[in-house]
């Protein structure tokens, strides 16, 4: 079973719960519209990773996310993390109305930084990515179409949110391809103090 760290100890996620279209420029640059119910998707433990493949099988998308790490029912810690797609391939599922999952639960899927405590308040973090110095994205709560407690209970209504899973809160705008040997590096802000931050080069 593969794991992140919080608090300098492993924590083995039972799985990892992702929300999609959920900030308004990002379904507007993908060419979506608003779901009717929050859009939810699984990746099990094996996706998590802590290298960035470039290429598998097909070129691969980046998202950055704010991730949430439960504890005790409660969002314990916080981190920032990638959310890789095989973007081809979910375009196929959609056009011919099937899941996701052959485009987002795949090996090396999910990339994350290590985790840490939770502020007492989720309203002011924030998100950001640069790749090779260049900005690339920058979002949080304020932008999102479901808050991330409004994301815990609605998850909650069908399905139980165990010790050490992880909830993945979707991305803002800004997405792309990610190109081998780029140097990909994200932080997490809470009212413009850095959190926590993670570097990946692409391979």
């Amino acid at each position: 079973m593969r794991s992140v760290t919080f608090q300098k100890t492993e924590i083995i996620p039972n799985k990892i719960v992702c929300v999609g279209k959920n900030y308004a420029a990002h379904i507007e640059e993908m060419g979506s519209v608003p779901s009717d119910q929050m859009t939810v998707f699984m990746k099990p433990n094996a996706c998590i990773s802590d290298q960035l493949v470039a290429h598998r099988g097909e070129q691969i998308h980046f998202e950055t996310e704010i991730c949430l790490l439960i504890q005790g029912g409660a969002v314990a810690g916080v981190g920032v993390g990638l959310d890789l797609t095989k973007r081809a391939t979910q375009k196929k599922l959609k056009d011919a109305g099937l899941p996701w999952e052959r485009s987002k639960a795949f090996e090396g899927s999910a990339v994350f930084s290590h985790f840490v405590d939770a502020p007492a308040s989720l309203t002011d973090l924030e998100l950001e990515l640069c790749v090779d110095g260049e900005p690339r994205q920058q979002g949080g709560p304020r932008q999102m179409l479901y808050q991330p407690q409004t994301i815990l209970e609605e998850l909650r209504s069908f399905i139980p949110l165990e010790d050490g899973d992880i909830v993945m809160t979707g991305t803002p705008s800004g997405v792309g391809p990610v190109e081998r040997d780029s140097l990909f590096e994200a932080r997490l802000l809470d009212a413009h103090t850095e959190l926590v931050g993670a570097s990946w080069r692409a391979i």
